[in-house]
């Protein structure tokens, strides 16, 4: 019986879409590839697949190179608890994974696949439980290449450290601000995946915020002060941004004296 072939996975990040955020590393991974997938999100976030698109037009050298797209599942909203709408959504993109790969290996084609993940892989991304979903159906070699950040471009956008001196950083998610609310001895915060306005769950009394969304793009907005001087104008920001453009994507730091 014949072992499957081993498929050799990049996922490669590519920053917060900016093309020049793309490292040398990642280019030349994007370059060696047989085939690269890129997930649809809808007409509405056709952008973000636009941007993608773009870099890999930007670093494609072999012209036997393919782009394959499909369409990302909805997560099951019939599904009351939070990590199990996950879990089943990541096992459905897992199947989509193995399903496109199977179908081009059968077609002849090479094992370097590649996904090109938005920031960094490692940080409040889902591609590597996707990818060990895949290997319990495939084998494969993972490797990772690592993007600039959100938090690394807010912080570059906004020209402030991550930490004050010798102060540690927290980063958490806005569904757990809101309930859990300002951890203990904390003193900065890097709050993602806010569907907007977390921040009003808090006493927000001396707190400074750093807010940034479509960070190193053309369309970049910032916002920075106190936050109870600037939190109503942040939310009307966003919702505005988002109408305008059919997606958002934004971060934010806070810091208590």
């Amino acid at each position: 019986m014949t072992s499957p072939i081993t498929i050799d996975l990049f996922l490669i990040g590519i920053g917060t879409g900016n093309p020049d955020h793309v490292t040398v590393q990642a280019a030349k991974a994007i370059a060696s590839a047989d085939l690269i997938l890129v997930p649809l999100k809808g007409e509405d976030k056709a952008d973000l697949a636009g941007l993608r698109m773009t870099i890999c037009q930007n670093c494609i050298t072999n012209p036997a190179t393919r782009i394959e797209t499909f369409d990302l599942p909805n997560r099951n909203p019939a599904t009351p608890a939070y990590l199990d709408r996950v879990n089943d959504w990541h096992d459905a993109i897992a199947a989509i994974w193995h399903e496109r790969i199977a179908r081009h290996l059968a077609a002849g084609g090479g094992p370097r696949i590649a996904l090109l993940v938005w920031g960094d892989p490692s940080l409040y991304d889902s591609t590597l439980r996707i990818a060990a979903r895949v290997e319990h159906r495939q084998p494969l070699r993972l490797t990772v290449i690592p993007g600039i950040t959100a938090i690394q471009a807010l912080c570059a956008a906004h020209a402030i450290p991550l930490n004050d001196l010798a102060a540690p950083v927290l980063i958490t998610t806005a569904r757990n601000l809101r309930t859990l609310g300002w951890p203990p001895d904390a003193k900065t915060l890097v709050v993602m995946l806010d569907s907007g306005g977390a921040f009003d769950a808090i006493d927000q009394t001396g707190v400074m915020i750093w807010w940034g969304a479509y960070l190193g793009l053309p369309e970049e907005i910032l916002i920075t002060g106190l936050l109870p001087d600037v939190s109503a104008q942040i939310i009307t920001t966003r919702s505005e941004a988002r109408a305008r453009h059919g997606w958002i994507m934004d971060i934010y730091l806070l810091r208590r004296p």
